[in-house]
C-alpha cells in the first residue's frame, strides 16, 4: 500500500461481518441446513490482518490508525462478534499517529508486537517493537525499541515481518532503498528487539513499479517462501507475488532469492474481489491446515476504503511451493480450520431464504432484483426510498448484522430490536461497494428478536437520493 494511502477504518461497527455467506450448491427457494462447520468473510471490516491461534483462540490485529487493537475468539465464525481489546496506545508524539499493519510473534513465553507509527507526517514512518508482560498475546504490553538498520537509521520504513531461518531472526520491512520508495529490505537481529546489522534491499518483481510491502514467511520442503504485496493498495490490482530461500542459504544475500515468475494472489473480477493482498498467515488449532488471511475490496473503483479482513485455505503445488489459490467471493461458505469448535451463525437473505431459523418480511413498497450481481450475496437485494416501507426480520440468537450495498443514492434508515427505540443509519457512500457492513446489533438474550429496517425518506447532502439496500443477515447464536 502506498505511503500515507492507510486509514482509521474501524471504530464502533468493530464487530461484524463474520458470517455472510454464499452457499453455491443452493437455488432460489432452497433453505439450507445450519452447518456448525462453516463460516463467511469477512472477519473484520479493518485492513492489513494479522493473526495467529494460540492458547486456544484466533487472535487478530488490523490497522486501527490511532491504537493496536485485538479481536480473540476460539471459532473463526465468531471472531469478529468477540469485543476488541486495545493493547497499545502511545503517549510519545512521534510515534502515536498512524499505527499501521502490527505483527506480533512469540519468543522465550513473551510477545512481540511489531508495528509502525508516526508523527502525523507520513514520511516519518518508522517501525517500533513492543514487548509482553507475560504469555499472552494480548497484553499488557510496554514499550522495548525501535528498529532502525544502521545503514537506514532514520529512514522511512513500514510493514515490519519477522523471518526465522535457520535459527536466526531477520526483520523484513517495506522502506527506502534502491527499487522503490516503498521496496523489500531484510537485516539481521541479535534478539527480538535489535536490529544487529545493514539492511540489505531486495529487488522483487512486481508487475507494476509502485510497492513492494508486506512481506510474509512460509518454511516448507526446504524453502523458506516469501510472499509480498505489490502494486497500490488503493488500485484493484493491488496483488501477491512471491520469492523463495533454500534453507542453509544466507538471506541477506540477494543471490539467493528466487524470484517466482508472476503474481500467486490477484483480482478475481468474476466474483467481485478486486485488490486482494497485504495478507499473512496461521495454521489450523489442530496445525494440520495453512491458511491465509488478507485484505480485499469489493469495488474496483480507486479507494483506500472498502478493504476488509477475510481468510481461506491454502495448499501446497507438487514442487513444494504454496498455493495460495483465488480469492474467493465475499459471502462464500467454506469449512472452518480443523479442530475449530464452530458455532451456530447462520444467514437470512434478502428474498426470505435462510441458513437456519429466520425470515424476512417487507411491507410499503419495495424494488427486487439482480443488478447488484457480484456486490451482492446470492447476488440479489432489494431497495426502497419510499418513507415508511418497512423490512423485519424474524431470527432466534443474540445477535444479528445488516449487510448491502453503500452507494451514492443510499439514504437514512431508522433500525429497532423488538420494537424498542430507532437508531437512525446512513446507508450513503462516497462510492458504491456490496456486502457493507451496515449495522450490529446491541447483545441479546437468547431467544426470537425482530429487527425492522424503516425507511424515512430522508439523506445527507452528499447523497443524490434515499434509497435503502436490504441485501441479508448473519445471525449470531453464541
Amino acid at each position: 500500500m502506498r505511503a500515507g494511502s492507510r486509514t482509521t477504518l474501524v471504530t464502533a461497527l468493530f464487530a461484524l461481518l463474520v458470517g455472510l455467506a454464499w452457499v453455491p450448491q443452493a437455488t432460489a427457494g432452497d433453505t439450507m441446513p445450519a452447518a456448525a462447520g462453516t463460516f463467511r468473510n469477512p472477519l473484520n471490516p479493518g485492513p492489513d490482518p494479522f493473526m495467529t491461534h494460540a492458547n486456544g483462540e484466533y487472535h487478530l490485529t488490523t490497522t486501527q490508525g490511532d491504537s493496536i487493537r485485538m479481536w480473540s475468539s476460539p471459532s473463526l465464525s465468531t471472531l469478529l462478534d468477540a469485543d476488541p481489546v486495545t493493547v497499545w496506545t502511545d503517549t510519545d508524539p512521534s510515534r502515536n499517529q498512524h499505527i499501521w499493519a502490527s505483527e506480533f510473534y512469540r519468543f522465550d513465553d513473551r510477545w512481540y508486537m511489531y508495528y509502525t507509527a508516526d508523527d502525523g507526517v507520513d514520511e516519518h514512518h518508522r517501525l517500533y517493537v513492543l514487548e509482553s508482560e507475560g504469555d499472552d498475546p494480548t497484553g499488557p504490553y510496554h514499550f522495548k525499541a525501535k528498529l532502525a538498520p544502521p545503514n537506514h537509521t532514520d529512514d522511512f520504513a513500514i510493514d515490519p515481518g519477522i523471518l526465522q531461518h535457520d535459527g536466526q531472526l531477520y526483520l523484513a520491512y517495506s522502506g527506502i532503498n534502491a527499487y522503490q520508495h516503498n521496496g523489500l529490505n531484510i537485516a539481521p537481529m541479535s534478539n527480538p528487539y535489535t536490529v544487529s546489522g545493514d539492511a540489505v534491499a531486495l529487488d522483487g518483481d512486481g508487475g507494476c513499479p509502485e510497492v513492494r510491502e508486506g512481506p510474509q514467511f512460509l518454511n516448507r520442503n526446504g524453502r523458506t517462501w516469501m510472499t509480498y504485496s505489490t502494486c497500490d493498495t488503493g488500485k484493484p490490482d493491488y496483488q501477491v507475488w512471491m520469492m523463495s530461500l533454500p534453507d542453509g542459504a544466507d538471506p541477506l544475500v540477494p543471490g539467493n532469492w528466487t524470484q517466482h515468475a508472476g503474481p500467486v494472489f490477484s483480482r478475481n473480477d468474476a466474483q467481485g474481489v478486486y485488490g486482494p493482498g497485504h495478507h499473512s498467515f496461521f495454521e489450523s488449532p489442530d496445525g494440520t491446515e495453512d491458511w491465509i488471511i488478507y485484505h480485499a475490496k469489493t469495488t474496483a473503483d480507486y479507494t483506500y476504503t472498502n478493504r476488509t479482513t477475510r481468510a481461506q485455505r491454502i495448499g501446497w503445488h507438487a514442487d513444494g511451493s504454496p498455493d495460495l489459490g483465488t480469492p474467493l467471493a465475499m459471502g462464500a461458505t467454506q469449512n472452518l480450520p480443523s479442530g475449530d469448535p464452530g458455532s451456530g451463525n447462520h444467514w437470512i437473505n434478502d428474498d426470505g431464504r435462510s441458513s437456519a431459523d429466520g425470515s424476512v418480511t417487507y411491507q410499503g413498497s419495495w424494488n427486487a432484483g439482480t443488478g447488484c450481481a457480484a456486490q451482492c450475496f446470492w447476488g440479489d437485494d432489494h431497495w426502497s426510498d419510499q418513507a415508511g416501507s418497512t423490512a423485519t426480520f424474524r431470527f432466534t440468537g443474540t445477535r444479528i448484522a445488516l449487510l448491502s450495498v453503500q452507494d451514492t443514492g443510499n439514504g437514512i434508515a431508522a433500525i429497532s430490536v423488538d420494537g424498542g427505540p430507532e437508531q437512525r443509519v446512513d446507508f450513503y457512500g462516497p462510492i458504491r461497494t456490496g456486502e457493507t457492513l451496515q449495522y450490529l446489533s446491541p447483545r441479546l438474550p437468547h431467544g426470537s428478536h425482530t429487527l425492522e429496517i424503516r425507511v424515512t425518506g430522508e439523506h445527507n447532502p452528499s447523497s443524490g437520493a434515499a434509497f435503502v439496500s436490504v441485501d441479508r443477515a448473519e445471525v449470531y447464536t453464541d
